[in-house]
């Protein structure tokens, strides 16, 4: 059986997008707080469920992944119950400004232009792209590309990354979508493809040691966002990501979902 086939699809191409989903804006609704979260003793978190696998629709067709597994630890960290209310990247935001969720655990990119419009906490995930290839190839510099025949999707974040460092005599070879790219990768067809961590974490599954990240060429975090001017929710919601980092709950989660420790760059930040 070819090993690419073990390879979901549908989360190698959802990872394609994973910095660029943006939540439109809306009128910002009322403040929130931990206390009256406490109060209706549930938690409404609003939460991607098309996102694997950081959001999904398990087979009990019930929202499950990374995202509502974070959300479940933060409801167990108040003593409340979750209640998780399927979103999509467009109306995320609506959703908590119109106060139909208290938050978001929706694997939002943390950026300056959403930062206007909502509240985000420190990292708790984050998506980084870099140049992957057989443990064999010999790349640690944007030099070390010359030469060689990278792989990209066409049009995506990674294309960007890897066209803005590679050398001009390097080979980029662009794909439909990530899931092409990898079975090229696997196939020899290419030497090298640019992917995100998350698809690199597939990869791994399916052939064990084969390859290994050479170049790492860009990052986003992801954060819990709150309600503008909700301060208290806020900081609760900080110190929660600060216990479950330190006492290695968040990592947990990350291995299981991932297939790899929670990174450098998400561990290390703050807000």
């Amino acid at each position: 059986m070819n090993i690419g086939s073990h390879i979901s699809r549908r989360i190698l191409i959802a990872a394609v997008g994973a910095g660029m989903i943006v939540g439109a804006t809306a009128s910002t609704g009322s403040a929130q707080t931990v206390d009256s979260v406490k109060s209706a003793g549930t938690v409404k978190v609003g939460m991607l469920v098309d996102f694997p696998p950081f959001g999904i629709m398990n087979t009990s067709n019930e929202p499950d992944g990374y995202d509502a597994d974070v959300a479940k630890l933060l409801a167990k960290e108040w003593g409340v119950k979750v209640q998780i209310v399927p979103v999509t990247g467009p109306n995320r935001i609506p959703y908590l400004q119109s106060n139909q969720v208290d938050l978001l655990v929706a694997s939002l990119g943390i950026t300056e232009e959403r930062a206007k419009s909502v509240d985000f906490s420190q990292p708790y995930a984050g998506i980084s792209i870099g140049v992957f290839g057989a443990t064999a190839t010999k790349v640690a510099k944007p030099e070390d590309l010359s030469g060689k025949t990278v792989g990209v999707a066409r049009a995506s974040t990674q294309d960007t990354a890897v066209t803005k460092v590679a050398p001009k005599d390097a080979k980029i070879q662009r794909f439909d979508d990530d899931a092409s790219a990898v079975q090229a990768l696997l196939s020899g067809q290419v030497e090298l493809i640019g992917v995100s961590n998350v698809v690199a974490a597939q990869i791994e599954k399916a052939a064990p040691g084969r390859f290994d990240q050479k170049l790492q060429l860009s990052q986003q975090v992801q954060g819990i966002v709150v309600r503008k001017g909700s301060t208290e929710l806020l900081t609760a919601v900080n110190a929660f990501i600060d216990k479950v980092k330190a006492d290695g709950e968040l990592n947990k989660i990350h291995e299981k979902w991932l297939g790899a420790p929670l990174p450098d760059f998400v561990a290390a930040a703050k807000k």
